[in-house]
């Protein structure tokens, strides 16, 4: 039980490092990915250390920090048509916008309660196992404190031209990829109720979230 609810702050720790934090850096487009995510993870502790709403899991706090500096260092666009599947293709442009910002909703609803077991925790960036001409990479990480360390692995893609750098697009948090869990669980509304459906079944679940809250 105890791992479980360091599973979940790891996810929501990684939920806010990859969805917003710091305004980025001149030298970005240069940044090493494991030295991008040592930047942005000990950051984003410090902010969550700092702050005591963000510690108590504020939704309205940690969505108005999402929104006010999405990070250029997220692909969200493709994180979320990869959880959706083959159907994002056949999806129109607002059903996908719609889609991403439930999704995000989501996602920052459902690991924000967790952000309150931030304590002494620290990050440690693994050696990084890629040559310098990948265009794909996974950066293992550790978040260590209070017991067991607990893995959070990211996967970053090389973007080319303006705003070039590496951008996240995935973690994995106890072995468990999280676009992956997402597929399988938006595989049966879709195919049971369509895109609608998926994202009328995301917007009801982040009202009942929210009532929760």
């Amino acid at each position: 039980m105890k791992r479980r609810v360091l599973g979940r702050w790891a996810a929501a720790f990684a939920t806010v490092a990859f969805m917003a934090g710091v305004a980025p850096v001149a030298m970005a487009a240069d940044e090493a990915p494991d030295a991008l995510i040592k930047r942005l993870s000990d950051d984003v502790l410090a902010s969550i250390k700092a702050d005591k709403s963000l510690q108590s899991g504020d939704v309205s706090k940690i969505m108005l920090l999402v929104d006010s500096k999405i990070m250029p260092n997220v692909n969200f666009q493709r994180m979320t048509a990869a959880a959706v599947g083959p159907a994002w293709r056949q999806a129109t442009p607002e059903q996908q916008k719609r889609l991403q910002d439930e999704f995000k909703t989501l996602l920052v609803r459902t690991y924000s309660g967790a952000l309150a077991q931030v304590d002494d925790q620290t990050v440690s960036v693994k050696p990084l196992r890629a040559s310098p001409t990948d265009p794909e990479v996974v950066v293992r990480t550790e978040i260590r404190g209070r017991g067991d360390p607990i893995q959070l692995d990211y996967r970053l893609e090389k973007t080319p031209g303006q705003g070039a750098g590496w951008k996240i697009y995935n973690l994995n948090v106890l072995g468990v990829w999280l676009v992956e869990t997402y597929r399988s669980q938006f595989a049966q509304e879709i195919n049971s109720k369509g895109v609608d459906g998926l994202i009328a079944a995301l917007a009801e679940r982040n009202k009942s979230n929210a009532k929760k809250g």
